[in-house]
């Protein structure tokens, strides 16, 4: 997979600890890559960084992002090939009470981060990694695109906004002419198993259903680009893969960026189905573990602003890269419940669908998943 770029590279990941930093590791380990993890402790109990056994797998650096002496020293440490910066304060309703830490970790990390990766003088593909929510929205019908203004309403919105300007600041002013090649990622609203987070809907639906309670829904009629974690991953290694200019990695033949190209921003996210309302994603995962949901909506708590309507265009990422997302939204939904749901071995099953979903990548013709002529 991802024409076998990231086998036997150092690849150093910010953020490993979390829900996609966890996801990423563990995908890493399969294709071959030695991984270096710069992060807090997991941030919930239980953490799927624990359910996988990562720490024991892979270089693992509890450190603060905050921290610029430890990322340049981890940086320097690790020499990567490749960087994957995912540490960040991720949560819109948590940011509200904690404005100054969400500002300091998602915006002065990345900065961090881009003024080590200064003296860091050997090749190497750098992709930062941040949201949809970086958009000015507009709450508008059709897709954001790359070039569409960024903006937020709320700390972590404009947060992410703000670090994806210092990312395009930096590129322009220190990479241009640089051995280091620099992008950024933008994605959906990701699902999958092993998410334990407060105040997301997979994890509280999961929570409520082991407790046969009712799925508490406080914006059943938001609209969000849902998707598998998975699918967003997969563009983030091809997008790295593509941006090392590895002769082994690259889009097929008719497919052929510069790198110059790459080093951009690119959206990762669902096909159009998969934007749906919060109701129409607690109604598909009931159908894979039966149980009710009730409208909060009208709840008497204090309510912050969150965005209605969010739906991401990837034409970019399909005209450059070749990328198309695996997993339609049922198949997402289902493929999440059942991690929850499985009472087995939780790395065994996590490993088993990466396989899957390769597989079906593979069995759509898409670039990163081609099998190589030996």
């Amino acid at each position: 997979m991802f024409g076998n770029a990231f086998h036997a590279k150092t690849v150093w990941v910010s953020g490993h600890t979390g829900f996609k930093g966890s996801w990423l590791c563990e995908w890493l380990l399969a294709l071959g890559a030695k991984v270096h993890g710069f992060a807090l402790p997991p941030p919930t109990v239980p953490a799927l960084f624990d359910q996988l056994g990562l720490a024991d797998r892979m270089n693992h650096t509890v450190a603060d992002i905050r921290n610029a002496d430890a990322v340049r020293q981890a940086l320097e440490r690790a020499q990567p090939d490749f960087v994957f910066h995912l540490a960040a304060q991720p949560l819109v309703r948590e940011s509200y009470g904690q404005p100054v830490e969400t500002y300091a970790i998602n915006v002065m990390g990345a900065v961090h981060v881009l003024d080590a990766l200064r003296s860091l003088r050997k090749p190497c593909a750098a992709v930062f990694v941040a949201t949809d929510k970086c958009y000015e929205n507009s709450e508008w019908v059709y897709g954001y695109r790359e070039n569409d203004p960024l903006g937020g309403h709320d700390p972590y919105s404009s947060s992410k906004a703000a670090a994806e300007i210092v990312v395009s600041a930096f590129r322009r002013s220190y990479f241009a002419n640089h051995p280091i090649r620099i992008a950024s990622a933008r994605a959906g609203n990701v699902i999958g198993g092993g998410d334990w987070a407060a105040d997301r809907i997979v994890p509280d639906a999961v929570r409520a259903l082991q407790q046969n309670l009712s799925i508490p829904v406080r914006n059943p009629h938001a609209t969000r680009p849902w998707q598998h974690v998975l699918d967003p991953l997969s563009g983030y290694l091809w997008l790295a893969a593509c941006l090392s200019g590895s002769q082994a990695a690259g889009p097929s033949s008719d497919l052929q960026p510069l790198t110059s190209d790459l080093a951009s921003a690119f959206n990762f996210g669902p096909a159009y189905d998969g934007n749906g309302t919060v109701a129409e994603l607690v109604t598909e995962f009931l159908k894979h573990w039966p149980g009710t949901w009730e409208d909060r909506s009208k709840s008497k708590a204090p309510a912050v602003h969150e965005a209605g309507r969010l739906q991401l265009a990837t034409d970019k990422a399909r005209a450059l890269l070749g990328w198309a997302p695996v997993w339609e939204f049922p198949t997402a939904v289902e493929q999440t419940a059942a991690w929850y749901r499985d009472t087995g071995n939780k790395r065994t099953f996590t490993q088993q669908q990466i396989a899957v979903y390769a597989e079906h990548a593979c069995a759509a013709g898409l670039p990163w998943a081609e099998k190589q002529a030996v």
